[in-house]
């Protein structure tokens, strides 16, 4: 890292809890409430397949090893993750001995506020069962509610080699679909992902996720792959910092070992700022900046675009010699970013599309570029 330009942070760049707070959802079935009316991700699956493990790593910065010692859910939990407003939904962690299924439920309650679903198959066990269960929790759910996104987590592939984990995913996708089609559910589509809270593919995974909940996120991924065209930048993405969930990318293919390192950045300046910041916020606007050289000529950069939300850009050495050029992409990027997520709060403005100001930002990015 350059010593005279690795992180010039302002004091109160981010703050020193960086967890999620959680709600304790004994009742959280029962005592749903129009508060609760935002997206709602659900995690399921049977017991100890690793559910909460995954809830506690990616939103509440648990150690993977610390999991070890965690016991089983015996009743809902309900996680409230809404520490800014680009990332903002609920999580109910659904305990697997539940059978939520029968008569004593309000469906159309659980599933008919619900975004994604969240299935999570234990890869390292006899998973016939877990597939039994797959099959009527997303039948039951898809009749209630058609809308929802089904995403399967084939967990703990850590154990497994690379040959294992692509024959398991074929399996469990083959057999999923083919109950499916025999049951007359052809429209349900699932998405399986290779999953470990040992690694990246978890937040990798819970991003892709997040994103389907996006409405913004085709006119985030058109603002970050023209801002990538007109600044001579390889690849960039969009992060929560707190979870490091990417919002959005651009249209180039995602690199693991480039997320990874994406990752890794984030965690060096919230431990820099844990230790140097300042508790204090007075709600000032802050433009913290992080620069990381890599022994292979790359570099990353990163700049704040909100208290919570970070962008960071892998670029060439000798790219970086336009740095005026990319600082002023960012900040009309940034701009655009806010416009889009402004639409929010504009009456009639429900489709995601960007404001005048936003289209503005983007025609003068392109001009500044090219000059």
């Amino acid at each position: 890292m350059e010593p005279h330009e690795g992180f010039g942070l302002p004091v109160e760049s981010f703050p020193k809890d960086f967890s999620y707070h959680g709600d304790d959802g004994e009742d959280a079935v029962a005592t749903a409430t129009s508060s609760d009316m935002k997206p709602r991700i659900l995690i399921m699956g049977l017991q100890r397949s690793g559910k909460s493990s995954i809830q506690k790593v990616v939103f509440h910065k648990m150690s993977p090893n610390e999991t070890l010692f965690l016991e089983s859910t015996s009743k809902i939990f309900k996680d409230d993750v809404s520490n800014n407003s680009f990332i903002n939904f609920q999580i109910w962690d659904i305990p697997g001995q539940i059978d939520f299924l029968d008569n004593t439920f309000d469906l159309d309650m659980i599933f008919g506020g619900t975004g994604a679903l969240i299935f999570v198959v234990d890869a390292q066990d006899d998973y016939m069962e877990a597939l039994t269960c797959l099959h009527q929790t997303v039948s039951k759910a898809f009749r209630v509610n058609p809308q929802i996104k089904f995403e399967i987590f084939i967990h703990k592939v850590d154990g497994l080699s690379d040959d294992h984990k692509i024959e398991t995913q074929r399996d469990i996708s083959q057999r999923a679909n083919e109950e499916l089609h025999e049951a007359g559910l052809r429209d349900l589509h699932l998405s399986f992902h290779l999953t470990s809270i040992y690694d990246h593919s978890i937040f990798e995974a819970f991003s892709k996720v997040v994103q389907k909940l996006i409405p913004q996120l085709t006119t985030l991924e058109n603002l970050l792959s023209i801002f990538v065209q007109n600044s001579g930048v390889e690849k960039t993405f969009l992060f929560d910092v707190v979870s490091k969930i990417y919002i959005a990318t651009d249209g180039s293919p995602v690199d693991m070992q480039s997320y990874e390192l994406c990752c890794e950045m984030i965690d060096v300046m919230l431990d820099m700022t844990c230790i140097y910041g300042d508790e204090t916020d007075d709600g000032t606007p802050q433009d913290s900046t992080c620069i990381i050289r890599l022994n292979n000529t790359s570099i990353l950069y990163l700049q704040e675009v909100t208290r919570f939300l970070v962008l960071v850009c892998i670029l060439r050495d000798d790219s970086f010699t336009r740095r005026g050029i990319i600082d002023y992409n960012i900040l009309l990027l940034k701009k655009a970013i806010n416009d889009v997520f402004d639409v929010r709060l504009r009456q009639g403005k429900q489709n995601g599309h960007l404001p005048i100001e936003g289209r503005n930002n983007l025609m003068q990015l392109s001009t500044s570029a090219n000059a």
